[in-house]
C-alpha cells in the first residue's frame, strides 16, 4: 500500500476516482430532490398540495419510491434481446453521468477550476457524451421487440439528431466570442470582466434553451413517451428498478444541460463576492442551475405537448435558419472586432 501510494501516478488515479465518486453521490442526491422539487412546483403551479406523508414536508418521498420500484417484479419480454434490453437503461444514466467530468463547478483560491478534468476540448467531450446518449432509449426500445417502444425510440432518434444541429450551432456562438473550447476558459473568460454571454448572444441561449428541453424529452417535447399515443413510448416494456432507471438518467440530463448553460451564458460560478471568497463560486453555480431547472418545471406546467409533425418542422424550419443566421452574424462580429 504504501509503495502505491508512493507512486505519483496512483495517487492520481486514487484522487481521481474519489472525486467522481462524490461527484455521482452529489448528482444522484441531487436528482432524487429535484424530482420532488418538481411534483412541488407542478402542485403549486396547480393549486395543489403535492408530497407531504413520507418525512416532514414530503422530504422522504424520493426515498419511498427508490425502495417501491426495488421491491416491485422485473419483468423482461420473452421475445427481448435480453443483453442489450438490460443495458440501455444503465447506458443511459452512464451518459448522463460523463458530463460531469468535465463541468467545472467553481473556482478555487487560486485561480484553477474545481472539476474532476479540466480538458482543453471540454465542450466536445460533452457533445459527445451527449450524442451517445440517444443510443440508450432507442436501444431499449429497439431490444423491447414492441411496437410502441420502438416508435418511441424512433421518435427519440429523430427529435435528438435534429435538434442537436441547432444546439450546436448555438455552443459554437459561444465558442467564437470566447475563444476557446475549454469549459473553464469560457466561464474564466466571462467572469474576468463580469461580462455573461447571455446578453451579446441572447438569441443562442433561445435556442439552447429550448433544445435542451427537446435533447432531455420533457415537456412540451416529450413526444417519445407520450402517453396518449404511445401508451408511455420507449420505456413502455420496462419495470421496477431499469423503469426508474430512464427516469434518472432523464433528470440528470436535466440538471448536466442547465449546467451546460450555465457555464457557457452565466459566467459558471461568477458572481457577487467571488473575488474576495473564491469558493463561493460553487453556491452561485448551483442557484443559476436551479434557475434553470425551475424554467424546465414552469414550461412543463404551461406549455402542452406538440403535434410530432409540428415539433419537427419548429426545428429544421425554424430554429435551424435562425442559429445558422445567429452564428453568421456572430462570426462576422468577431471577426472585425479582432481585425
Amino acid at each position: 500500500m504504501n509503495a502505491l501510494l508512493a507512486n505519483p501516478n496512483a495517487k492520481e488515479t486514487i484522487v481521481v476516482a474519489i472525486e467522481s465518486l462524490v461527484m455521482i453521490f452529489v448528482v444522484m442526491t441531487a436528482f432524487a430532490y429535484t424530482m420532488l422539487a418538481e411534483r412541488k412546483v407542478l402542485a403549486w403551479f396547480q393549486m395543489r398540495v403535492g408530497p407531504t406523508w413520507c418525512g416532514p414536508w414530503g422530504l422522504m418521498q424520493p426515498a419511498a419510491d427508490a425502495v417501491k420500484l426495488v421491491l416491485k417484479e422485473d419483468l423482461t419480454p420473452v421475445t427481448a434481446d435480453k443483453v442489450i434490453y438490460k443495458f440501455a437503461p444503465a447506458l443511459a444514466v452512464l451518459t448522463a453521468l460523463l458530463a460531469w467530468a468535465v463541468i467545472p463547478i467553481g473556482v478555487l483560491p487560486n485561480g484553477d477550476p474545481i472539476a474532476i478534468a479540466n480538458p482543453g476540448p471540454g465542450i466536445l467531450f460533452v457533445l459527445a457524451a451527449s450524442a451517445i446518449g440517444v443510443y440508450g432509449i432507442s436501444l431499449g426500445g429497439w431490444a423491447s421487440q414492441s411496437k410502441w417502444p420502438l416508435l418511441g425510440a424512433i421518435r427519440s432518434t429523430a427529435q435528438m439528431i435534429s435538434y442537436e444541429l441547432s444546439m450546436g450551432l448555438a455552443v459554437v456562438s459561444v465558442l467564437l466570442l470566447a475563444g476557446t473550447t475549454n469549459l473553464a476558459g469560457i466561464a474564466a473568460a466571462q467572469s474576468a470582466h463580469h461580462f455573461w454571454y447571455v446578453i451579446p448572444e441572447f438569441i443562442a441561449f433561445i435556442i439552447y434553451g429550448i433544445t435542451a428541453t427537446a435533447e432531455t424529452n420533457r415537456a412540451p417535447f416529450d413526444l417519445p413517451e407520450a402517453e396518449t399515443e404511445l401508451v408511455a413510448g420507449f420505456h413502455t416494456e420496462y419495470s421496477s428498478l431499469r423503469f426508474g432507471t430512464f427516469f434518472v438518467a432523464e433528470y440528470i440530463n436535466m440538471i448536466t444541460v442547465s449546467a451546460i448553460a450555465t457555464v457557457l451564458f452565466l459566467g459558471g460560478g461568477d458572481g457577487p463576492f467571488v473575488a474576495q471568497f473564491p469558493l463561493i463560486s460553487v453556491l452561485w453555480f448551483v442557484l443559476k442551475i436551479c434557475f434553470f431547472i425551475f424554467m424546465f418545471f414552469w414550461v412543463r406546467a404551461t406549455l402542452p405537448r406538440l403535434r410530432y409533425d409540428r415539433l419537427m418542422a419548429f426545428g429544421w424550419k425554424i430554429l435551424l435558419p435562425v442559429a445558422v443566421g445567429n452564428l453568421i452574424i456572430t462570426a462576422a462580429v468577431v471577426a472585425l472586432v479582432r481585425a
